[in-house]
C-alpha cells in the first residue's frame, strides 16, 4: 500500500507540473492570438515529438522531455539597422544574431507583416510575456486560497495559553525524543502539578493575555520561584513552583549543580490561523520576498549542491531542488501513514502551488531567454520612445533585443548547468521528507 501512495503521490506532483506548463504556455498563446499576432506552435515538452495535430495556423503537441514548453511567436526579433532579417556577419557573437535572424525570417510568410510580435505596442507585448507567468502565480494563489480559507496555513501555527501536554522531566535537546529516566530532573510545570487543558491567567501577580506573555513571564523569571495562576475547569486554581531545572535528586552536591534558566516545560495548544482573501495576498507578498531573496542567493545555493554531491558538505534541507526533488517529496508525501490522509493531501497540494509560484516568479527575472527579459525589453521601448516624443526626437523604433541574444545563451547555458545540478543532486543525496 505504501508504494502505491508513493507512487499516486508522484504522479499527482508529475501530471500537475505539467498540466501548470501547459497552462503557462497557453497564457502566451491567447493573448499573442488575441492582439493578432501569429502562432506557428504550442508544445509541452522538449526533445522528439510523441504527438502533434495541426489546428489552423498552429501545431499543438507533446514532446519527450517534459522539463518545459513553449510557443512560437511569429516576429519575436526585429530586422537590423538596415531594415534585414537575412545578413551575413564574420564574428562570433554577431554571426549567432544573424543566424537567429535567419531563423526567424523563415517563419514569416507573405501577409504576415502586421502580426509580427516585433511590431505589437509595447503594453501588448509585455500582456502576452507576463500571462504566463502569472498563470503559474495565479494557480499558487487559488490553491493557497483554498487551503487556508477552509484547512488553515500549516506555516503559521497560533498558540494560545492553554496547556497541550505537561513535559515529566527535563531532557537534553539531542535526547528528546526519549522516555524519561530516574536521573532525568522533573520538570518545573510537573512539580507544579499543571494539568493539560490549564488556562494560564497570571504569573507571580502579572496577567498572561496569550502564549508570548507567558513565555515572556518564563524567560525573564529565570529561577525564580513562581505563583500561578490558572483557570481549570471554571475555577482558577493557584500552583507554586519555580523556573529552576530541579534534579530528581536532592543532595547538596546536585543543588550546587543546578542552572538558573527560566523553564517551565508545557506545551501549549496551537491552531492554525486562517483567512480569506487579503490574508493569502499578505502571504504571497511574504513569499514574494522571500523568493526574490532565494533567485539572488540561488547560484550559492546550487554550488552548496554541488559540493553536497561530492561529499565536501551536507546538502542544505532548506536549499533549492529541481522537479525530480519535487516527485520524490510527494512521493515520500503521500505515503508517510504517520499523518492523516487529510495533511498529506494538504501538503501535496502545497507543494504544487510552492513550485507553481517559484516557476511563476522565476520567469519574471528581468533576463533573455526568460519572459521578464521580454517584458523589460518592452518596457525599456516604451521609455525609450516616450523619451523621444517628449524630446520631440524621432521615433527610435523597436528594441532590438537580438543583439541580447548573446548574453541569453550564456543564461540560457548557466540555467542548463544549475538544473542539471540539482537534479543529480535530487537523485545522489535527495533532500528528504520530514
Amino acid at each position: 500500500m505504501s508504494a502505491l501512495y508513493y507512487t499516486l503521490g508522484v504522479v499527482i506532483f508529475v501530471v500537475a507540473i505539467l498540466g501548470s506548463i501547459a497552462l503557462h504556455e497557453l497564457g502566451h498563446l491567447y493573448w499573442a492570438k488575441r492582439f493578432g499576432g501569429k502562432v506557428t506552435q504550442y508544445f509541452v515538452g522538449f526533445g522528439n515529438t510523441l504527438w502533434s495535430k495541426r489546428v489552423g495556423e498552429t501545431e499543438y503537441g507533446i514532446k519527450s522531455i517534459p522539463l518545459g514548453g513553449f510557443v512560437k511567436i511569429v516576429g519575436m526579433l526585429p530586422p537590423d539597422d538596415q531594415g534585414r532579417l537575412r545578413q551575413s556577419n564574420t564574428g562570433m557573437f554577431t554571426q549567432l544574431v544573424a543566424d537567429a535572424r535567419a531563423a526567424e525570417a523563415e517563419h514569416i510568410q507573405e501577409g504576415d507583416e502586421h502580426r509580427l510580435f516585433y511590431r505589437m505596442s509595447w503594453w501588448k507585448k509585455v500582456v502576452v510575456m507576463a500571462a504566463g507567468p502569472s498563470v503559474n502565480i495565479a494557480i499558487a494563489f487559488v490553491i493557497f486560497g483554498a487551503i487556508f480559507a477552509t484547512y488553515g496555513n500549516p506555516a503559521d501555527r497560533v498558540a494560545e495559553p492553554v496547556v497541550a501536554a505537561v513535559q515529566p522531566c527535563v531532557v537534553p535537546a539531542a535526547e528528546e525524543n526519549r522516555e524519561c529516566t530516574a536521573s532525568d530532573p522533573a520538570s518545573p510545570a510537573a512539580i507544579a502539578g499543571l494539568r493539560e487543558g490549564d488556562r494560564f491567567v497570571a504569573f507571580n501577580g502579572a496577567p498572561l493575555t496569550d502564549w508570548a506573555s507567558v513565555q515572556q513571564a518564563i524567560r525573564t523569571n529565570e529561577a525564580g520561584s513562581a505563583e500561578i495562576v490558572v483557570l481549570r475547569d471554571g475555577e482558577r486554581v493557584t500552583l507554586t513552583t519555580d523556573t529552576l531545572v530541579r534534579p530528581m535528586n536532592t543532595d547538596a552536591t546536585d543543588r550546587d549543580q543546578r542552572e538558573s534558566v527560566g523553564f517551565l516545560g508545557v506545551v501549549p495548544e496551537t491552531y492554525l490561523r486562517s483567512g480569506g482573501l487579503l490574508y493569502t495576498l499578505d502571504e504571497m507578498g511574504t513569499m514574494t520576498v522571500r523568493t526574490v531573496e532565494a533567485l539572488v542567493d540561488l547560484p550559492v545555493k546550487v554550488w552548496g549542491v554541488a559540493q553536497a554531491i561530492v561529499g565536501v558538505q551536507e546538502r542544505d534541507p532548506e536549499g533549492p531542488m529541481s522537479v525530480v526533488g519535487g516527485g520524490r517529496i510527494a512521493g515520500e508525501t503521500a505515503s508517510n501513514e504517520l499523518f492523516p490522509v487529510m495533511d498529506r493531501g494538504v501538503f501535496l497540494l502545497m507543494l504544487i502551488a510552492g513550485f507553481n509560484f517559484f516557476i511563476g516568479m522565476f520567469n519574471f527575472v528581468p533576463l533573455l531567454p526568460l519572459d521578464g527579459g521580454h517584458i523589460a525589453g518592452a518596457l525599456y521601448e516604451a521609455v525609450r520612445r516616450g523619451w523621444a516624443r517628449l524630446r520631440r526626437r524621432p521615433d527610435p523604433g523597436y528594441v532590438d533585443v537580438a543583439k541580447l541574444l548573446p548574453v541569453a545563451y550564456v543564461v540560457a547555458g548557466a540555467f542548463l548547468v544549475m538544473s542539471v545540478v540539482l537534479i543529480v543532486g535530487d537523485l545522489v543525496v535527495p533532500i528528504r521528507f520530514s
